[in-house]
This record gives structure tokens, C-alpha cells and sequence, in this order.
């Protein structure tokens, strides 16, 4: 009891640190003063002050305010893409795994061909064709994301295929739609909450990544990526247009895994229920 306490109380600080975090970014902008593309040319680069809490960039712009609008985009993309590939491959893993037989052969295999794929060369390939934009980030990072999962709850789906519960409800009649929703899927939202948890900053990691290399979100808009990057081609002259982003970016992915981790120690049932 006191470690599944420990283990509760960990969940619930980091959960709240992540709260605190996407509120500042969601509701700072309607109470800071300055706006994300406000420019002031003559003030330039400067340093934190009163004024400017974490400094300005180069064009004189708000470095807090251009931290709460990256925060917007790099935690909504980590959002929407997690969302994305929790519907494919939930839906995969749990069709693949139910059906057995040559279908789970085929659909897996399929699996293992698009994880053969360069990620970096498939974004590229997609940037050239159809152009840079925030969409093809969703589907980029999406297209890719979904392939663990469905092998994870392929697992889990396959397991519980075999309990009697589930041959139980087969013996009544129910049609394999009516099972997979009613009886397997909602056993699967343990082990789903979990890796949906430690998606997100793999999401947010992949798109600092991409923007980091120019692939991701383009001017005008900013997410933590771009503002490291653009951090990093001055961060001997001015250290701080580097440090705050860096920071804030990794106290964000330190404590969506440290959450993630927790969620899976209260949710592992082989850990004697923390």
C-alpha cells in the first residue's frame, strides 16, 4: 500500500506539472502583455529583465510569449498525433490480433514494412511532394506512430482471445464486432492509457526533431523545435534564447515519461496493484 501510494502521489505531481504547463500556454497569451510576432527592432536581442521576463529575441520579440505559442504547437501536435495513432492502431492491432490466421499474417507484415521505411527519407519524400505544412507534420509523425501500438495491443488482443471470458461471450453468438468493442477492447485500456502517455513526448521529440532540420512547423508560426533551433545559431552571444526553450521542452518530456511510468506501475496488474 505505501509503494502503490508513492507510486500515486508521483503520477499525480508530474500530472500536475504537465497541467500547469499547458495552462500557461493555453491561457498566458490573453494575459501577457506582448504578443508572440510583435516586433521591436531596436531593442534587438536582450537580455532577461522586468520587462521581458526570459528576454527577446532578435527581432526585439517576446521570448515568453514565443514560448507559450510554441508550447501550443508542440503540445498539440503531440496530442493530435497520439490521438491519430491510438485510433489505427488500436483498430489494427485489435482486428489483426482477433482474426488470427492469414489476416493477422498479412496486416503484420505490413506492419513490419512500413518499420522498415527511413522515417527521414519518408518526410522528405512526403515534403517534396506535397509541400511543408502543419498537416503533413500530422500525418508524417502519425504514419508512423501507430505501427507500435498495434503491435502491443495485437499482443494484448491475442492473450486475451484465449481467456474464458471471451470464449464465453463467443459461445452466446455475439458477432466479432460486438465482442471487439464490448469485451476486448475496454480490457485493453490499461496497457493503451500507458503507451498513449509515453507517445506524447516521443511525438513532441519527433517534431522538435523535424523542425530542428527545417522539415516541421514553418514561419510564422513556432513551436519549442524551431525556437531551439533558432536558439542554437546564437546561443554563444545570447545563451538565453537557447536555455528557456531547451528547459521548459525538457521538464515537459522529463515529466510526461516520469508520468507515463507511474501509469504503468499502477496499471500493471503483474506488479501486485501499485
Amino acid at each position: 500500500m505505501i509503494r502503490g501510494g508513492t507510486t500515486a502521489t508521483r503520477a499525480k505531481r508530474h500530472a500536475a506539472m504537465l497541467a500547469a504547463v499547458a495552462g500557461v500556454c493555453v491561457l498566458g497569451p490573453w494575459i501577457w502583455p506582448y504578443a508572440p510576432d510583435a516586433q521591436d527592432t531596436l531593442l534587438g536581442a536582450s537580455a532577461p529583465s522586468w520587462r521581458h521576463w526570459l528576454g527577446t529575441d532578435l527581432l526585439g520579440r517576446d521570448l515568453l510569449a514565443r514560448l507559450m505559442e510554441g508550447g501550443r504547437v508542440s503540445i498539440g501536435v503531440g496530442l493530435a498525433a497520439t490521438a491519430v495513432s491510438l485510433v489505427i492502431g488500436v483498430a489494427w492491432g485489435t482486428i489483426a490480433g482477433y482474426a488470427g490466421g492469414r489476416t493477422d499474417r498479412l496486416m503484420m507484415r505490413l506492419v513490419d514494412v512500413l518499420y522498415a521505411l527511413p522515417f527521414t527519407v519518408f518526410v522528405i519524400v512526403l515534403t517534396v511532394v506535397f509541400g511543408r505544412s502543419l498537416l503533413l507534420l500530422f500525418v508524417a509523425i502519425g504514419a508512423v506512430e501507430w505501427l507500435t501500438m498495434a503491435r502491443i495491443v495485437r499482443a494484448q488482443t491475442l492473450s486475451l482471445k484465449q481467456s474464458p471470458f471471451v470464449e464465453a461471450v463467443v459461445l452466446m453468438g455475439l458477432s466479432p464486432l460486438r465482442i471487439l468493442y464490448r469485451h476486448v477492447v475496454p480490457n485493453l485500456l490499461g496497457p493503451v492509457i500507458v503507451y498513449a502517455t509515453l507517445t506524447v513526448p516521443r511525438v513532441m521529440l519527433l517534431e522538435a526533431f523535424m523542425s530542428f532540420l527545417g522539415l516541421g512547423v514553418q514561419p510564422p508560426m513556432s513551436s519549442w523545435g524551431t525556437l531551439i533551433r533558432d536558439g542554437v545559431e546564437v546561443m554563444e552571444e545570447f545563451p538565453w534564447l537557447l536555455l528557456s526553450p531547451a528547459v521548459i521542452f525538457a521538464m515537459t518530456l522529463y515529466s510526461l515519461n516520469a508520468l507515463g511510468d507511474a501509469l504503468r506501475d499502477l496499471l500493471d496488474p503483474s506488479e501486485g496493484g501499485r
